[in-house]
């Protein structure tokens, strides 16, 4: 398709557009003058990468609201929560852990969509093939003593499910089971780690393994799958409450429409996902009840 080719032109002239009181709008929100809809990501990848995934999308957003849409960097996992909860953002795309983190510090905050995948997410265990680990349906208990790397502290996939099947499996810590533990603050970072045999295993977001080794970035012998973990609810977008407050009653139930009718596969390869589907706070209990219990929100 090529609207994703035309969208960062549109999307300029759409915001500028607005910013000097034109244009007729779709909906709620639309009058002249309307503020920029800020939007931010948890930065699972590079920020080059990033900016190219979501800007389009930002435009495509623009066009569909009639409001002005900027997307927002976050550096860190912890920056993208830190927007949301200061209101410099009033959208993010954030794994499990970091939405209810942001729905936890902002009273009101919906969890509006998610990607079809995401309900039943998983997260791969990978090793190094120096190790001699291989591929099984059980935990791999012989990764017990090897030096382990997780992603970014707050990642859903990257740290906090893993660690909670390592917990299971083992009756201990993280800590006390490996030699040594790291975070890499990526999942990309953490394939490059256990790829240069700087750790011998580690969790990553089986999506972005799978897009690794379907660009060449990743060699599949080198750095091998050992383990899928069971699965559990992700990714999803979640709105401010000042979006209805900014621009006026119903607005963030349109702007779930507008989501959930993206159907252009370039936008969709922004999450990446074959579709996005409604999501609710409630989708996400588990995730908050385990966040609870390992003492990532209080």
């Amino acid at each position: 398709m090529l609207f994703a080719g035309r969208v960062s032109v549109a999307f300029l002239a759409v915001t500028v557009l607005l910013a000097c009181g034109g244009g007729e709008g779709r909906g709620p929100g639309s009058a002249s003058g309307a503020p920029p809809l800020r939007f931010s990501a948890i930065p699972d990848q590079d920020e080059t990468r990033l900016r190219e995934r979501f800007e389009p999308v930002a435009a495509y957003l623009a066009l569909e609201l009639g409001v002005p849409v900027e997307y927002v960097h976050a550096t860190r996992y912890a920056d993208a929560v830190e927007l949301f909860k200061n209101g410099d953002v009033s959208l993010a795309w954030l794994g499990g852990l970091t939405g209810v983190q942001a729905r936890h510090t902002v009273p009101g905050a919906r969890a509006v969509a998610q990607g079809a995948e995401d309900p039943d997410f998983y997260s791969y265990f990978i090793a190094h093939r120096d190790t001699g680990l291989e591929a099984g349906d059980a935990f791999p208990s012989a990764i017990a003593g090897r030096r382990f790397v997780f992603g970014s502290q707050g990642s859903t996939s990257g740290r906090l499910m893993p660690e909670h099947f390592i917990r299971e499996h083992t009756s201990t810590s993280p800590e006390r089971y490996f030699a040594a533990v790291s975070y890499s603050g990526s999942h990309d970072r953490t394939a490059e780690l256990v790829g240069t045999g700087q750790f011998d295993v580690g969790a990553i977001n089986y999506k972005v393994y799978e897009r690794r080794v379907a660009e060449g970035q990743t060699d599949p012998q080198r750095v091998r799958v050992i383990w899928q973990t069971p699965t559990y609810p992700d990714y999803n977008f979640t709105a401010h409450p000042q979006l209805d407050a900014t621009y006026g009653a119903g607005f963030t139930d349109r702007l779930q429409q507008v989501l959930i009718a993206m159907r252009d596969p370039d936008l969709l390869g922004a999450f990446p996902r074959k579709r996005l589907i409604a999501a609710r706070n409630e989708d996400f209990a588990a995730i908050r009840d385990l966040a609870l219990e390992l003492g990532f929100i209080r």
